[in-house]
């Protein structure tokens, strides 16, 4: 049902005229309006029947409120022009003397549409429709949809005719103006859009079909006025997952040492190490005893540390968050103890380790033939000071690592590129943190600060029990959980003879 209204100034109508009877335009032609619905229309000329079923004369567009009939319809240039009737009831009266005061000057048209096109703004463009009722209003949708002509003696019957000449002069003054129409459409003025709360919102979605697609309709025409801010009830705000967690819980140095299990029981274990080593030695002669020798075993006491964090969390926030906040919190904190305890095991590398007697030059360090002196040297040294071993890894800092990297030969080629050549040093990526220098197995660690190490990982032992997470209540009467993460963690530089460190200077 679209309802269309025009305005203008009633005027009474002189003494002897028609008896309770008014006129004026019901639609103006090609006139663009938005109704009630929200919805933008226009009706063509020759849409609106001028015979068949007298259209009723209601009050604001209610049903239950008849005040009279339309009596007259006459298509003219401008628009629809009507003639009515108002009926001699306590309704018509107390209307008759609301329309001589002006308190009501206006007209509104509901019709079903029959047919209908949209044009290329969205706006319903009516060809022909069933013209239902006349409703009197104090607004009206279109300029132009008013009452022009008022006559207020007393009631004389009149039939459905066309209209006398008076009526016809009165619709070609009426000024053009904009207007509107949709299928029962009520051409009332627009009114104030109210925003759906989100109950309603999923209320309408739920029961779909026609319903569903006429609110939707209804907030997409009042979508010019609307802006986010005027909807925070119905704006969904979505997660996107995962959720991003940049902190990676890599441990380099402990994936290439490797971790051994520690025992369950006691704050400090023992680690036996072979210290004082047999004698072999040429024979002193026939019946004469062998070089005697000795054999000892000590103990490396380890001390077990403990490493760990916790967090209190409501638990509405265990139960209520998506994504599930707790399984979140579990992850970081994993991360965080991976890096912590690598850090433990960085530290305790390189304050244990002792510096090569090469010294490294600083002011030379973009040259490859000090990387060579000193790594020769460095291995000369392990190969000597622990009977016979030789480092097989590089453990350098972010610093060390891009300088490393960096290097070039006398005619500017890397000695380390991606596809080696067959003078190669070995493979270094910027965009991998594993690689092979001086046929040393590279690791870069971003726990180091300013080291530059080569050794083997058999002379450094790592012991490790991950305890994982554990929940428990809060103590303090909250609907609270406490959640902890923990793990043991110890080292042991059981053979500072197979390292060594730089020195610069």
């Amino acid at each position: 049902m679209i309802r269309l209204t025009a305005d203008d100034t009633f005027v009474l109508a002189e003494e002897g005229e028609s008896p309770r009877t008014i006129s004026g335009i019901a639609v103006p032609w090609n006139v663009e309006a938005t109704v009630s619905d929200g919805t933008r229309v226009r009706f063509e000329r020759g849409s609106l029947p001028i015979s068949g079923k007298k259209p009723k004369l209601l009050k604001y567009h209610d049903s239950t409120q008849p005040v009279g009939v339309v009596t007259g319809r006459v298509d003219s240039e401008k628009g629809m022009v009507f003639t009515a009737r108002i009926s001699a009831t306590s309704e018509g009266n107390d209307m008759l003397e609301l329309i001589k005061d002006e308190a009501v000057d206006a007209v509104s048209v509901g019709v079903d549409v029959i047919d209908a096109r949209y044009d290329d703004n969205g706006t319903m463009v009516i060809a022909k429709a069933d013209w239902v009722e006349l409703s009197l209003v104090t607004q009206p949708a279109f300029k132009g949809a008013t009452i022009t002509d008022v006559a207020a003696t007393e009631p004389q019957r009149e039939e459905s005719q066309p209209m006398s000449e008076k009526v016809e002069a009165t619709a070609a003054a009426v000024t053009e103006s904009p207007a509107p129409a949709p299928t029962m459409i009520f051409a009332e003025p627009k009114k104030d859009f109210k925003l759906p709360s989100a109950g309603e919102w999923i209320s309408k979605v739920l029961c779909g079909g026609a319903e569903a697609q006429q609110f939707f309709a209804n907030i997409k025409a009042a979508a010019p006025d609307v802006v986010t801010t005027d909807t925070p009830g119905i704006l969904p705000e979505p997660i996107l997952g995962p959720v991003y967690n940049n902190f990676r819980g890599l441990r380099p140095v402990v994936d290439a040492i490797g971790v051994k299990a520690m025992p369950g029981g006691g704050k400090v274990f023992r680690r036996p190490e072979v210290t004082t080593h047999t004698t072999i030695g040429l024979s002193n002669g026939e019946n004469q005893p062998l070089d005697s020798g000795t054999f000892v075993v000590s103990n490396n006491n380890v001390t077990k540390s403990v490493y760990g964090g916790y967090v209190k969390l409501s638990e509405e926030d265990i139960d209520w968050t998506e994504p599930e906040v707790l399984n979140l919190l579990v992850d970081d904190m994993a991360r965080i103890y991976a890096n912590q305890t690598d850090a433990v095991a960085c530290s305790d590398l390189a304050s244990g380790t002792s510096a090569s007697t090469t010294n490294f030059t600083v002011a030379n360090i973009a040259d490859p033939t000090e990387w060579a002196l000193w790594s020769y040297t460095a291995a000369q040294a392990i190969l000597t000071g622990s009977n016979g071993w030789l480092p097989t890894h590089l453990f350098l800092s972010p610093l060390r690592w891009s300088q490393l990297g960096q290097l070039m030969d006398s005619a500017d080629r890397p000695l380390f590129p991606q596809v080696g050549p067959m003078n190669a040093f070995g493979n270094v990526q910027p965009g991998s943190a594993v690689g092979n220098a001086f046929g040393f197995s590279v690791v870069v660690d971003r726990n180091f600060t300013d080291e530059m190490i080569v050794g083997h990982p058999d002379g450094f032992e790592i012991f490790e029990q991950q305890k994982g997470a554990v929940q428990v209540e809060a103590t303090d009467g909250s609907l609270s959980r406490i959640i902890k993460f923990r793990g043991y963690f110890a080292t042991l530089l059981i053979d500072a003879s197979k390292f060594k460190r730089a020195a610069f200077v």
